[in-house]
């Protein structure tokens, strides 16, 4: 699925195995695709201090390969291949927030903010080539943070639409969460996010 690293022929199958992959789903009719391309090598040292660390599954298997191979993230150095077969088949990105916050003392954090910047950049990048773009947001904030959260959003990704995971609230509800949930997304919304994705368990 990943790039080889050191491809001998950069125009090899291997080297291709990203863009067929989302080529192929393109082709089969999806209307937009989730792409952890903010997640930077250099944003993991930022996770350092974090409780719950990397929760995000894209942004789990992304940074175990970037410090197995001490690479950049291929999806973030290939974002323009990936644009050009986004752009072919009307696909709308859909921004992975790979260092979402799993709980609230990870809430706002460097490394979520440092990815957010990078998320910025990279809507940026695919609205010059006329695609869709539509960013994801954080799992776990406290009440008070939530408002900075949609107006940070919106402030470095120039208000593109942005969706929101719940947020959940408090870290001390299992089972609850479709109640935790709903009290962060009632408050995201009110704020002025786009979307709200339902979060359970």
């Amino acid at each position: 699925f990943f790039l080889n690293p050191h491809p001998a022929n950069p125009h090899s199958s291997t080297s291709r195995g990203l863009g067929d992959v989302y080529k192929r789903q393109c082709q089969q009719g999806v209307d937009y695709q989730t792409i952890h391309a903010g997640l930077l090598i250099e944003h993991l040292v930022k996770v350092k201090g974090r409780i719950t660390g990397i929760v995000s599954r894209g942004g789990g298997i992304l940074a175990q390969w970037m410090l197995y191979h001490h690479r950049q993230n291929p999806l973030y150095t290939r974002f323009d291949d990936i644009c050009e077969i986004f752009k072919r088949y009307d696909c709308t990105f859909s921004l992975g927030d790979s260092l979402r916050p799993g709980c609230q003392h990870d809430a706002s954090d460097a490394a979520q903010l440092a990815e957010l910047h990078t998320l910025g950049e990279l809507t940026r990048r695919a609205w010059e080539k006329d695609i869709q773009v539509m960013v994801e947001g954080p799992g776990h904030v406290p009440m008070d943070q939530i408002e900075f959260n949609v107006k940070k959003q919106m402030e470095e990704c120039n208000e593109a639409p942005f969706y929101v995971l719940g947020p959940l609230v408090t870290d001390i509800a299992p089972g609850y969460d479709h109640i935790t949930s709903a009290i962060g997304a009632t408050m995201a919304a009110y704020h002025g996010a786009s979307m709200l994705c339902y979060v359970s368990g």
